[in-house]
């Protein structure tokens, strides 16, 4: 039971690591798609 309990944390602390990674790639794109609204307003 304690194997696969452990096997899932290290899977979890896996999958959270490589959100990270897409998140944060995601924001900025974000970033970059609001700098260019406001240079469109100005």
């Amino acid at each position: 039971m304690k194997k696969i309990l452990t096997i899932l944390a290290v899977l979890t602390i896996i999958v959270c690591i490589s959100g990270c990674n897409t998140f944060e790639g995601m924001g900025e794109d974000i970033e970059r798609v609001g700098e260019s609204m406001q240079d469109a307003g100005d």
